[in-house]
């Protein structure tokens, strides 16, 4: 097995930092992964303390077959440090394995994600590989399975895949159709164009709604385990662009992966389960009144 680099992606949070970093050296594979870490420098002065903190820490970190730091003299911002990272790293490497400062993971989750690196490395229509999985139930389903949605909490890609990258907001929104933005959408069980919205009004600057979007655009396929390889820790309010929030809690796997899938298509029972829970979270009408009042 040829073990891709793990490209981990730091900002100002010390304690969320120390946390990932001690779940993912407790990996069987740890010892023998190249680990590279992305330090942005302080958006502005008050975040230069934890910044500094969080870099005198990475400095420390052993447990590894190498750790190389990137410590960015001016900041980036979390989405063009990503791309730019993740474009380097593939494009020496061929493949790359991602985290933030604010994912623990299971200490199967580097096997997890060099095995589906392997196993599908030819198979062109499998663009991600996805270490968290959302609480839905899984009961009946296989112990991996292809969604056309990707999530961006743990995840590893081919530069074959990440060749169509695109972050170009105003496009999308000329491309795409009210049918489209549907299936975007996932049947409109949960807004994900908003994001793109955001992007192109400039309220927001992210990038892992435009890799959804580049899979989406050319069908392909992201390999989801049925339970989660990857728990994050930031909803907490302490992200740049996270809420408090326990709707996306999980339990994480507690045995490596067996199964990949060899049917090379969505899995309909996943798609429909996870449509379901996406309902789940929309507010009721009723919650929307009782959160009004709550702000008059």
């Amino acid at each position: 097995m040829r073990l891709a680099p793990i490209a981990l992606f730091v900002y100002n949070r010390p304690t969320h930092t120390r946390r990932t970093i001690e779940a993912l050296r407790n990996n069987e594979l740890a010892r023998e992964s190249d680990l590279i870490i992305f330090s942005d420098a302080a958006k502005e002065p008050g975040a230069g303390a934890k910044v500094a903190e969080v870099r005198q820490y990475i400095r420390t970190i052993d447990g590894f077959k190498s750790v190389k730091i990137i410590e960015r003299d001016k900041n980036l911002g979390l989405a063009t440090s990503i791309i730019d990272g993740v474009t380097g790293i593939v494009n020496e490497h061929g493949r790359i394995i991602v985290l933030e400062d604010d994912l623990v993971t299971s200490p199967y989750f580097l096997a997890f994600m060099n095995d589906a690196l392997d196993v599908y490395q030819n198979e062109e229509d499998v663009m991600h590989i996805s270490g968290y999985m959302f609480p839905i139930n899984v009961s009946g389903l296989p112990e991996t399975f292809f969604l056309r949605t990707a999530s961006c909490w743990g995840w590893a890609t081919w530069k074959r895949a990440w060749m169509s990258f695109k972050k170009d907001p105003d496009k999308l929104l000329r491309d795409y159709s009210k049918e489209t933005i549907s299936r975007f959408n996932m049947d409109d069980a949960y807004n994900f164009w908003i994001q793109v919205e955001q992007n192109a009004n400039r309220t927001k600057n992210t990038w892992a709604i435009f890799w959804y979007a580049s899979v989406f655009e050319v069908g392909g396929l992201c390999l989801h385990p049925a339970i989660s390889m990857v728990s994050n820790i930031g909803h907490d309010a302490t992200g740049e662009h996270c809420k408090s929030s326990g709707d996306f809690s999980v339990v994480l796997a507690s045995k490596p992966i067996a199964y990949f899938e060899s049917d090379i298509g969505e899995c309909v029972a996943a798609h429909a389960r996870l449509k379901e829970f996406f309902q789940m979270l929309k507010p009721t009408f009723l919650s929307r009144v009782i959160c009004w009042l709550k702000l008059a």
